[in-house]
């Protein structure tokens, strides 16, 4: 039987209500998915497990269903490991694939899958067309991958593009939904970086260099740093706080090379000798911790610099998974932290959302003094909270004078007041609270409206 290594992944999945921070919203059900990689280990997408509370697979034209759950899962890249439980049998008949290496242009590559449609299993072929990096919209993270010309549909997702001897080159992840039989795939080398990582580092996160940079395509531009005419190289314009540049690169250094790649003007560099893409394309087979070799260009001298790479740190949040919104209550005020699922509440949220908070997202940088956004979502209607309805989805400014760090910090300054709460918000609008009445009226408050707790679990 061909392709037996395939199976479909049934997932129930429950996703948090960012609009009701205290809640969740009604589970629903999906398919996906996945290939047998190792003996009861299952490679799939994170997309087809994500928020999952179960998970069942099946094999090929078996009715029969096995539980299995996540044992390690990047967001960030797509892709999630699953272990098949009790079931002692399931690797009967299976011979788990291996993963391959980076396919070349016009290869040719199979797409295996369960596609809505049908219960077999289903193959669609294409040729690989371009190799680049591309924005993942799982995670809205840019990494290498794959385009291939061969149908992915709903229900492909997390299963195996396949090369001419069987070897896994890449997982399906996304199409385009603007071409016709157009897919995307997360190539072989992110594959092995995570499978390395899988077992333990249960939450495998992909760093960042940390940095906003500019292309050098202007001559003027290129002789006004110090450039010679045979260097190339983008300009750094920004370094935020936390990020793996800070304290490294600064503001107007031109940054020439990566790990010995020179970058062209146009901010790409020649991967592999072979494919032009973005100079950050070996990120994503990094790791938080790992260095990464740097030859700048700073007041006229040229140096090397090694970065630490770390974690992401957005003042606002892209898409995040397998947690619940941080929230707090407070004499009927409900506030949050921004976050690209709160902005994701509003239908299409990229034009009907509050532009302050768009800002924030696309241009915010995280600061000594700022890492999280705190905002005011609702306001619970109660006489403690008269008058203020009008200030919802508006950031918080200050408490008594001073602005919050960040949740934990802005429930510490809330709670350290005994006598008045004057709390300002981004519009200058004023919330002036009485503590005590406030205290005193969140019970009622919670009760009225069917909320069990005043606080997310992560403020506890």
């Amino acid at each position: 039987m061909p392709h037996t290594s395939v199976v479909r992944i049934y997932a129930t999945t429950q996703r948090p209500d960012y609009d009701s921070p205290w809640q969740s919203r009604v589970p629903s059900s999906s398919t996906g998915s996945g290939v047998v990689i190792a003996p009861h280990r299952i490679l799939t997408g994170a997309h087809v497990v994500a928020n999952a509370t179960f998970l069942q697979v099946q094999r090929v034209s078996d009715p029969n269903k096995v539980l299995a759950r996540v044992v390690g899962i990047c967001h960030d890249c797509d892709l999630a490991l699953l272990e098949i439980i009790d079931a002692p049998d399931f690797m009967d008949g299976i011979t788990p694939a291996e993963v391959g290496e980076l396919p070349d242009l016009r290869d040719r590559v199979s797409v295996v899958g369960f596609p809505i449609g049908g219960q077999e299993v289903s193959v669609t072929e294409g040729v690989v067309s371009r190799i680049e990096v591309q924005r993942y919209s799982h995670s809205q993270r840019h990494l290498l991958a794959v385009t291939v010309d061969a149908a992915i549909n709903k229900g492909n997702s997390g299963g195996p593009v396949l090369s001419g001897d069987g070897r896994v080159v890449g997982i399906a992840f996304q199409k385009l939904s603007n071409a016709e039989a157009i897919g995307e795939m997360v190539p072989a080398p992110i594959i092995r970086h995570f499978l390395d990582h899988a077992e333990t580092t249960p939450r495998l996160t992909i760093p960042l260099i940390g940095v906003a940079t500019q292309g050098l395509e202007n001559p003027a531009l290129r002789a006004h740093l110090g450039l010679h005419e045979d260097e190339t190289g983008v300009v750094v314009v920004s370094a935020p706080f936390g990020g793996s540049a800070h304290g490294v690169l600064e503001v107007g250094d031109a940054i020439l090379a990566v790990e010995d790649h020179p970058i062209a003007n146009n901010s790409t560099v020649r991967y592999l000798d072979r494919y032009r893409t973005r100079y950050d394309v070996m990120i994503g087979w990094k790791s938080i911790g790992d260095p990464l070799r740097l030859r700048i260009l700073r007041d006229g001298e040229r140096r090397d610099v090694t970065l630490t790479l770390q974690a992401p740190t957005p003042l606002v949040p892209a898409s995040q998974y397998d947690v619940v919104p941080t929230y707090f209550i407070y004499g009927g005020l409900v506030f949050q932290t921004l976050c690209r699922d709160f902005l994701s509440t509003w239908d299409r949220w990229w034009n009907k959302a509050p532009k302050e908070f768009l800002h924030l997202y696309y241009s915010g940088e995280r600061t000594e003094d700022r890492s999280e956004v705190v905002i005011l979502t609702q306001v619970l209607a109660d006489a403690v909270n008269v008058g203020y309805s009008h200030l919802h989805n508006e950031a918080v400014a200050s408490v008594n004078g001073v602005q919050p760090r960040d949740m934990r910090h802005f429930v510490d300054l809330i709670e350290a007041h005994a006598d008045e709460i004057v709390i300002e918000t981004s519009s200058r609008g004023l919330i002036v609270l009485d503590p005590k009445a406030a205290s005193d009226a969140n019970a009622s408050i919670l009760s009225r409206y069917r909320i069990a707790q005043d606080r997310s679990p992560d403020l506890v």
